[in-house]
């Protein structure tokens, strides 16, 4: 190939070696000429191991935690002879069993992460190779290759320039829903001088060269130039072929590969997986080096303690108490003292912890998988947990960023209503031709008279159709729009069945009407329409195509009608076209207008349509203008613009079409029961604004209610700043006072609110378009932008990348410390599903790239309330206790040793027998606070969902905290001290029932053993707040267990089996066979529990928790529902009539299900359960006895039921 003089010399050199890549070249079938320059391959690798590096590799990522590697310290301290005081298997076997565990589960995912790779990359490939198709690898294909494509085959293999295909002038459809979200097909084409390579033969002998931007992640944008037979050709992105994408409508294409594996711009958008921990993991962390700078404090206490005992009074009994060998002092006696110590004390954080903590999440995600609640039917798809680790944190949720088509929406459009020549249609009517009540369900309109109708389309006002069969001109000439003002492709399978294929799904909405109203449109060529007109083929030449875009926001389309006359008809959005209309239509306008507002309070979603007739002259000198500027070098869009202005003036009026963008089911309600439990809820969409904004309302996102919605359009930094600026003076003007008698001042003053902003009074929204979006978040302004759209209760950001969702999601988690969660179903969302701390994938109709991706996926937008509201508020409350909980029980049991330490001379003695250190957290205190952790709850899933301000604590993180964290040691400490000096104040002059001396070192390991077991096995019963069979038969069968193996260690028949290690034998008999011991241990757990029994008891008294009162109404209600079936059943004696029930029912399902009453329900419970001046409890009890005296008023029963 001959290069041509104007490629320029950098382009000699694409790759500066071990630099980044500055411009790209590609040759056709020439693989050992692009290999020199190193390009990716498109082999993916996902897995992390093989069979030589499993085990040293995974066992280097395990001894990352810091738990992991503080055990391994601890196991070779204790195969230290002169300072242990353990045996060696206390700390090898619970380690070595994590370990496994860890490892089998790391080896079980990475053997499905091959396996995974291994389908992807052998997947088959037509790839020309020599100049003949050949079935290749995935993986195996390289840049510079040409790959055919069939109809709807996925271009999954790379980014593919487009050469030739199967339609005229090489055209393609696509669907790139992988991509932007957009289901909508659109329009590829290869450039003149390839689109005639349609053969093999051609294809082989093609040796162009293109040289290109390098790799990066702009979907709509692409800047190239082939070089080909001493010409060059300009590239853009309307000739690309972008991995994700979906060939449709389209028999075959060739396409050259650009970009391979890594380097595509679908994978550039995916960003890093990032491994997630949950804030609880971090505060773990940090706690267990707090924890392990306490035992180093102890141990220090207690070294110095032993070396000042052996030097004052050691030192004097060395006879028969000698130093051991290599201890030559006091000083090294007590640094030995210290390692003793360090062992004996490392129960404060035992290794069971971490295993107990997998265990519980591994049960949540169970709970989450079994939900049939959260199953879908119609596509018998579950839910599905995909990691362990989020669990709790799905009870912490402030943030929520979701995408809009398919997650929100079904996008699904439908022909709602219209208003033609200044007459709405579309409202339901009745038999008489009256407006249906609401309720009523009249039949569809049928359409049976058009054999071409689509049976799927329904509309319920008949008049449209009799104005059709009528002849009313204005109504023909609107369908006769509708029919030709499109980009829509027909496609006609069999005689009479026609599919429709549109860019977008409004205009398959639109054209499908005006089918079914019996304007048919049957196909089209590159220069004519052909239209069923009620049964009559019209071919309609097309002149020209005035396409739409987004600063247009309109689409005309001028053809010459039958008889000659030349007809521009548009549709556009009504700002724009109301104002471009002839003066003669004023009335008319002023008609539509109104009927515009009222479609837009309904959420639909509106176009306005109008007409012009051109006059010959003109229209020819129009289009030769145009074909200049269609061919100018230089500014050809501003040039184009002008030109398709200046026809679209001075337009009559025909109507409005209004489209209800089908929302999936329960969304509004959805949205509403988040947003009272303190959620904020984000849109980032690649959609356009007028979309987002329609769907915002229909999903109460936006409402008509707000102060006022602001829209961000600036092209400039300058211009985003100064409408970010203006928004952020306008919601403080509007907040300069906010009533009541407080000033703004006093308002701020007064909480706790990190931004000023944040304690507006009034309700605002925010909109921003994605290349306002792009100035928004530099690194200047992102905080600004961030304080604005945080102080709005709604945020819709539209035609964004799935880069910049990454990075609005990244933007909140950096500067508001809040728990964020991403869904989406498309593969445009993976990159904001990886990035927040939590992924949700919807398994809709754009494939499975973001379920995985995703940490938890379901089928419904509405199930992530169940999600959220029951599982992840669980998830948090069931960690939190256990958490609490196993610290308490932990110090409680350890602590012990510390103070045993002060009265055996600092000797590291312990006060257990070793049996009982290793089975303490193994065995007697285990299961039970594992039942506790995996089905404990504080109330029934449906008073979850009705209250959602129970949320609350989760997100303020007031469950396990520092503060929750002290208070737990505080009170294992308390327990350690009273189960130590008790019953060793106890023995000090103690006596058997034969008057020997009571006190002796087991008898008092087995009593406070003993006791310590009881005490934490009654505490865990306190804590528990749902008993389940399985809670009863752990706690009372852990109680049982430890007895059994006590009397079994102390027995006879293992004493004879193992002499030299059970010595004492009938100890635990003897014991507690004595009326003191179980005195003590009576008065040791008492003393223990009271005071937390006391403390309890007064704080639900006088400081009652939202969950409290909610648990207490419904105790109330149970009794009052008692109450009133026996005052119906006293009150039938006579009469026959008990429609009170019914009545008392009617008309409040559809308010509880629309959750209006979720704020009133929640907020009022909350400050009932804040009242200081008066016990809750007491209140409730008032409320009961005086209810007593109107239980036989069922009008009064109700009232008081109602209050409640």
């Amino acid at each position: 190939m001959t290069v041509p003089r104007e490629m320029p010399e950098k382009w000699a050199r694409v790759r500066v070696r071990g630099g980044p890549e500055e411009e790209r070249r590609v040759r056709a079938n020439a693989r050992e000429y692009n290999e020199k320059f190193q390009y990716a391959s498109n082999c993916i690798k996902t897995s992390k191991y093989n069979i030589v590096t499993f085990l040293p590799v995974n066992l280097f990522e395990q001894f990352q935690e810091v738990a992991n590697t503080y055990f391994l310290f601890l196991l070779i301290l204790q195969l230290i002879p002169q300072i242990s005081s353990l045996s060696w298997f206390t700390t090898i076997v619970p380690l070595v069993l994590v370990l496994t565990i860890t490892a089998v589960k790391d080896a079980t995912d990475d053997y499905f992460r091959h396996k995974s790779d291994n389908q992807v990359n052998n997947r088959q490939s037509q790839v020309l190779i020599g100049g003949v198709l050949r079935q290749e690898q995935w993986m195996n294909v390289r840049v510079g290759d040409i790959i055919k494509l069939e109809n709807n085959q996925f271009v999954a293999q790379a980014d593919l320039l487009l050469l030739s295909s199967s339609e005229p002038h090489g055209l393609c459809y696509i669907e790139t829903a992988e991509l932007d979200g957009e289901t909508n097909m659109k329009v590829r084409q290869a450039i003149p001088v390839t689109a005639e390579l349609r053969d093999t033969s051609k294809l082989a002998l093609f040796d162009g060269e293109v040289v290109c931007e390098p790799p990066n992640n702009k979907l709509d944008k692409f800047g190239g130039t082939l070089y080909w037979k001493e010409n060059k050709y300009p590239l853009s992105n309307h000739n690309m072929l972008l991995r994700g994408c979906v060939l449709r409508n389209t028999e075959w294409c060739f396409g050259l590969v650009i970009f391979a594996g890594p380097d595509t711009k679908l994978m550039q958008n995916s960003g890093r997986t990032k491994f997630k921990r949950t804030s609880i993991d971090r505060l773990m962390n940090t706690l267990v080096l707090w924890i392990f700078g306490f035992l180093v404090c102890m141990g220090v206490i207690l070294a110095i303690g032993n070396a000042i005992w052996e030097h004052e009074v050691g030192v004097c009994f060395q006879i028969y108490l000698p130093w051991d060998e290599g201890v030559h002092s006091a000083f090294f006696s007590g640094f030995l003292s210290f390692w003793s110590y360090i062992i004996i004390l490392n129960t404060v954080v035992p290794i069971s912890l971490y295993v107990s903590v997998e265990v519980i999440r591994l049960g949540h995600s169970y709970f989450i998988n079994w939900d049939k609640k959260m199953y879908c039917a119609k596509r018998r798809t579950p839910a599905e947990a995909r990691t362990t680790t989020l669990n709790e944190e799905l009870g912490q949720v402030e943030y929520i960023f979701s995408d809009k088509t398919g997650t929100l929406t079904q996008n699904i459009m439908v022909f709602s209503k219209c208003s033609v020549n200044g007459h709405s249609y579309g409202d339901m009517q009745d038999v008489l031709g009256h407006k249906a009540e609401l309720g009523e369900r009249p039949e569809p309109v049928n359409f049976s008279f058009n054999p071409l109708a689509d049976p799927r389309f329904q509309f319920w006002d008949p008049s449209l159709l009799e104005a059709v069969k009528l002849g009313d001109p204005h109504v023909h000439e609107f369908f006769r729009l509708l029919s030709l003002c499109h980009t829509v492709m027909s496609e006609e399978k069999s005689e009479g069945e026609l599919l429709y294929k549109a860019q977008s799904p409004d205009e398959g909405a639109l054209v499908t009407a005006a089918r079914n109203f019996g304007f048919v449109f049957r196909f089209r060529t590159p220069k004519t329409i052909t239209v069923h007109e009620l049964g009559q083929a019209i071919t309609y030449q097309l002149l020209a195509i005035l396409d739409f875009n987004n600063v247009r926001k309109r689409m005309s389309v001028i053809v010459r009608c039958p008889e000659g006359r030349i007809r521009l008809y548009c549709k556009g959005a009504d700002t724009i076209l109301l104002e471009r209309l002839h003066p003669v239509n004023q009335d008319l306008t002023s008609v539509t207008a109104d009927h515009l507002n009222e479609y837009a309070t309904e959420g639909l979603r509106t176009l306005v349509l109008a007409y012009k007739d051109l006059e010959e002259s003109y229209y020819r000198d129009w289009s030769e203008r145009l074909r200049w500027a269609g061919s100018a070098s230089e500014a050809r869009e501003d040039r184009l613009a002008r030109l398709y202005d200046e026809v679209e003036h001075d337009m009559m009026l025909l109507g409005a079409t209004a489209i209800e963008d089908k929302l999936q089911q329960g969304v509004p309600e959805t949205i509403a029961i988040l947003t009272l439990a303190n959620i904020k809820i984000w849109v980032l969409t690649g959609d356009k604004q007028e979309t987002a904004v329609n769907i915002g309302y229909s999903c109460k996102m936006l409402t008509d209610d707000m102060t006022e919605v602001f829209v961000i359009t600036g092209h400039t930094v300058l211009e985003v700043r100064e409408e970010l600026r203006k928004a952020r003076e306008k919601m403080m003007d509007a907040s300069r006072s906010v009533g009541n008698g407080f000033s703004y001042e006093e308002k701020l003053s007064s909480s706790k609110l990190t931004s000023v902003l944040e304690a507006i009074a009034g309700e605002y929204a925010l909109v921003i378009n994605g290349h306002s979006l792009a100035h928004a978040l530099e690194a200047d302004m992102e905080v600004e932008f961030l304080e604005t759209a945080c102080a709005c209760k709604a945020v819709i950001c539209c035609r964004v990348t799935p880069l910049q969702k990454a990075q609005v999601v990244e933007l909140v988690k950096k500067y508001k410390k809040a728990v964020t969660l991403a869904i989406g179903d498309g593969a445009n969302d993976v990159n904001m599903i990886k990035t927040a701390h939590i992924g949700v994938g919807i398994s809709g109709q754009e494939g499975i790239q973001a379920v995985l991706a995703s940490d938890y996926s379901f089928s419904q937008f509405k199930f992530l309330q169940r999600l959220l509201l029951v599982h992840g508020r669980w998830s948090y409350l069931r960690m939190c206790k256990f958490l609490c909980y196993f610290f308490y029980k932990n110090f409680a049991f350890t602590m012990v040793h510390f103070w045993f330490g002060f009265f055996c001379g600092f000797s590291a003695q312990t006060v257990y027998d070793q049996y009982f250190i290793t089975l303490y957290n193994i065995v007697y205190t285990s299961l039970p606070v594992l039942a506790m952790g995996v089905f404990d709850q504080d109330v029934p899933e449906q008073r979850s969902m009705e209250y959602p301000k129970l949320y609350e604590p989760g997100q303020l993180n007031l469950l396990f905290n520092k503060r929750e964290f002290f208070i737990c040691i505080a009170q294992g400490i308390y327990t350690s001290v009273l189960m130590f000096f008790i019953p060793y104040g106890v023995f000090a002059d103690a006596t058997r029932d034969d008057g020997a001396q009571l006190a002796d070192y087991q008898s008092f390991a087995v009593t406070v053993a003993t006791s310590l077991v009881i005490v934490v096995s009654v505490q865990i019963g306190l804590d528990t707040g749902f008993w389940t069979a399985i809670n009863h038969f752990f706690i009372w069968g852990s109680l049982a267990a430890y007895f059994a193996i006590l009397f079994t260690m102390h027995s006879d028949g293992l004493f004879r089996m193992f002499p030299n290690q059970f010595r004492f034998v009938g100890n635990a008999q003897n014991t507690l066979a004595q009326p003191t011991v179980w005195l003590t241990i009576a008065l040791t757990t008492v003393v223990c529990i009271m005071p937390v029994v006391a403390f309890r008891f007064l704080k639900l008294d006088l400081k009652p928790e939202l969950s409290d009162t909610v648990r207490y109404t419904q105790l109330v209600r149970k009794k009052q529902k008692t109450q009133h079936r026996c005052v119906r059943r006293a009150g039938r004696v006579g009469s026959h009539r008990s429609g009170y029930a019914f009545s008392h029912q009617e008309g409040f399902g559809e308010l509880i299900m629309s959750g209006k009453n979720m704020r009133l329900s929640s907020l009022a419970l909350s400050s009932f359960a804040s009242r200081p001046s008066t016990s809750w409890i007491e209140t409730l009890w008032k409320k009961k006895s005086s209810e007593g005296s109107g239980a036989g008023s069922p009008s009064g029963t109700a009232d008081k039921t109602l209050k409640v």
